[in-house]
């Protein structure tokens, strides 16, 4: 893995928000998932990890968002870690499989990928990560990659045209959208392999 992507460890995240703006709008949900390598250089997901966060002390919440990701931020029976927890708990696993796979650093991997590494950042910064395992700006983007490798850039349709299961029920849930978009990172550079991009 560590020759393949520049010494980078691609990760897979989505997060789930109160709005836009990575700076005051509340990181309600966040996924990750870990890619790995076969011993003949084909790309594969690797295990998830995902929390419900509750809202940062002063966070905006857009009714429109939460409507049209349907999450209720204070539903009582919503089972939600602090920011400062979960993020250290995605960041020390994080690392851990940086080394473990001989990387140098993490880069995020997501379907608009600038818009997740906003709010990584952004809950890094409130909760002063010390040891924040992504890279800072460079990130891979599937929607940009889909639109290249099947003409589509929503995930529904990319993961449709990548013959990829993609139930819309499940939509819009940080987990789910996680590993799906894992699933469709790993079928374009697999494919792209395939092809002999890559040796």
């Amino acid at each position: 893995m560590a020759s393949r992507f520049r010494g980078f460890l691609p990760v897979v995240v989505d997060v789930e928000t109160g709005g836009f703006n990575a700076a005051t709008d509340a990181l309600l949900e966040i996924a990750v998932t870990v890619i790995e390598m076969d011993e003949h250089g084909f790309v594969h997901p690797g295990e998830s990890q995902s929390f419900h966060i509750k809202p940062f002390e002063g966070a905006n919440i857009e009714k429109a968002a939460i409507d049209f990701i349907g999450i209720d931020p204070f539903h009582p029976l919503r089972i939600a870690s602090e920011e400062e927890d979960a993020m250290n708990r995605i960041f020390k696993t994080v690392r851990k499989a940086v080394k473990s796979q001989g990387c140098s650093r993490a880069v995020l991997v997501g379907h608009n990928a600038a818009f997740d590494l906003g709010f990584v950042m952004a809950a890094a910064e409130r909760c002063d990560a010390k040891r924040n395992p992504f890279h800072p700006f460079s990130c891979f983007d599937t929607a940009t990659l889909a639109g290249l490798a099947f003409g589509q850039t929503v995930l529904a349709k990319a993961c449709a045209e990548a013959d990829i299961d993609f139930d819309k029920a499940e939509a819009h849930s940080a987990r789910y959208d996680t590993e799906k978009t894992a699933e469709l990172f790993c079928t374009i550079v697999n494919q792209w392999k395939n092809l002999g991009g890559w040796q």
